[in-house]
């Protein structure tokens, strides 16, 4: 009889291939004994025929699975995601019993889902001249009815335009594209970072990635080597960061961004963060900034810019600067990595010429909010031809980003401009998104000043703000009983009473003896706020 697995790999695979010659059950018992399979027999299961060469057994108890959570992927089992965690799955349940009329009994009414930086989610209306082009991709007979489309249904001419452009680059939204993107959606990507920073961008440097988090797992895969790997992480963070590292077996060296300085990030933080690392035996081959930051919304000076750069050149570090909230800033000015490396390149040439920097952006964030379309891209700057060549291999395993995505990445990058048919009502809607944001994290803030035991920094920018609680001993003692973190157990409390789901201070990381939560200002209205400085004044008097 001849056996053999069906499989591209030929490993670990159940499914058995019989000769048409087979005819010997004791042969085959034996050979599929050889292939680990001798419950299935022992348990005297037929074999059905399913082709004319693969057999199946048909199940007449319950089988033994192969997964379990022992034997699942061990760094999948570490990784952790507080942003998606025990609270957010608890707020999904409230809401689907809000949705479903078995909700009455509980002491709100909907919940808000401040736990994740999801604007339209919460009411962010779209842009209109984006979704319009949208529209015209996903369905191009459209173009066949521009008198309707003009005339009728308010489209402008410029929409109508830019539809038919982004068709030629592409072909269809269905389709694949180059797996780095389109040529002329690089070169409107290149010219936009031209135009924000003063100097030159290539096409081919581009990548177009299904948002910033698909362009930082592709990097620290091939950044990563193994477990004596160490990425320089800012604390806190976003857990994207932590949890792919987890994922690859990688280290997480953290550095400690200074709140009582705004939550400003130090050089000499980081240099000792580094110093910790190597004496331990760690080869630290990156740095990962969030600028403007999340949670806590700072952004970086030209300075300090200057530093990481200078750091990272001294230190031959690649620096991952994520700025997808390039456009949330409330206090001071955004300043772009590649503009700073740029200047310092032209002020001292060939000192930093070696630098490899790598820059995010995404539609997710801004006042894009466009995040289930799932659109970014990355540039890279610095890095050896062969290396190129690896980030290339991979990205092209998972061939394109979607490609509707890409095109609203187009978009981002070059809306319409002032005299052009659609300018007028973008700016209206631009500009009505960022007033309605900074708005909402004034008055959070505002709301935060005010309660006992919270301290919390004015609105820099991003999404978000990342308050300090202190709580009293009792609090600490209850929160230890309900094997929870005290910000954890804040929390959950915080949710239960009003349907507001936020994310402990520790999913980001803090130092140790501090505590905090990072919430959105996202959601309209102030009733929400309301809520939650009432919930806080009745949680301290119960802990007091």
């Amino acid at each position: 009889m001849a056996l053999s697995r069906v499989s591209a790999s030929g490993a670990c695979n159940r499914f058995t291939t019989l000769s048409r010659s087979s005819s010997s059950s004791s042969s085959t018992t034996s050979a599929l004994t050889r292939f680990g399979l001798e419950t299935v027999l022992l348990a005297k299961q037929p074999l059905l025929r399913s082709s004319p060469l693969t057999y199946r057994t048909m199940s007449t108890s319950p089988r033994l699975r192969s997964l379990n959570i022992d034997n699942v992927n061990p760094h999948v089992r570490k990784a952790e995601y507080a942003v998606r965690g025990e609270l957010a799955v608890r707020s999904e349940e409230y809401r689907a019993q809000l949705a479903s009329g078995k909700g009455k009994d509980l002491p709100f009414d909907n919940v808000i889902s401040a736990n994740i930086g999801n604007p339209q989610q919460l009411d962010q209306k779209p842009i209109t001249f984006f979704r319009q082009v949208l529209s015209l991709l996903e369905y191009p007979p459209l173009l066949e009815k521009e008198d309707v489309l003009l005339n009728q249904l308010g489209y402008k001419k410029d929409v109508i335009e830019r539809a038919k452009w982004l068709l030629e680059q592409v072909g269809s939204v269905g389709a694949y594209s180059a797996s780095t993107g389109p040529q002329g959606i690089k070169e409107s990507i290149a010219k936009f970072i031209e135009k924000r920073d003063g100097h030159p961008a290539d096409p081919a440097s581009i990548y177009l990635s299904a948002g910033a988090s698909s362009g930082v797992n592709t990097l620290l895969h091939v950044i990563c080597a193994g477990p004596k790997t160490g990425v320089l992480v800012p604390i806190p963070q976003y857990p994207l960061y932590t949890a792919t590292l987890s994922l690859l077996d990688a280290t997480c060296v953290p550095y400690y961004l200074d709140e009582a300085n705004a939550w400003s990030t130090s050089a000499s933080s980081i240099t000792s963060a580094l110093t910790t690392a190597k004496e331990a035996g760690t080869d630290v081959r990156a740095i990962a900034i969030i600028n403007p930051g999340n949670p806590t919304g700072a952004s970086l000076s030209y300075s300090d810019i200057e530093s990481v750069i200078d750091l990272a050149a001294s230190e031959h570090l690649v620096i991952l600067a994520d700025e997808v909230y390039q456009t949330n800033v409330f206090i001071g000015k955004f300043h772009s990595f590649k503009a700073v490396l740029r200047d310092m390149q032209k002020k001292t040439p060939g000192k930093y010429d070696t630098v490899e920097l790598v820059s995010l952006h995404s539609v997710s964030k801004g006042i894009v909010g466009e995040c289930g379309h799932r659109g970014g891209y990355f540039e890279l700057c610095g890095f050896d031809p062969e290396v190129v060549a690896q980030i290339y291999k991979f990205v092209s395993i998972s061939l394109c980003a979607p490609v509707i995505g890409q095109c609203l990445v187009e978009l981002m990058v070059n809306p319409p401009n002032e005299g052009e048919p659609s300018y007028d009502l973008y700016k209206s809607e631009r500009d009505g998104i960022f007033a309605g944001l900074q708005s909402r994290a004034t008055a959070l803030h505002k709301a935060f000043q005010a309660m006992e035991g919270v301290e919390c920094g004015p609105p820099q920018g991003s999404m978000y703000l990342f308050p300090t609680i202190t709580l009293s001993q009792k609090a600490i003692e209850a929160a230890k009983k309900d094997g929870k973190t005290p910000d954890a157990f804040y929390a959950m409390k915080m949710l239960e009473a009003t349907g507001v789901c936020v994310v402990p201070g520790a999913g980001f990381g803090q130092k140790e003896g501090t505590l905090h939560f990072r919430t959105t200002f996202l959601a309209p209205g102030t009733e929400w706020v309301e809520g939650l400085a009432k919930f806080h004044e009745g949680f301290m008097a119960e802990y007091r």
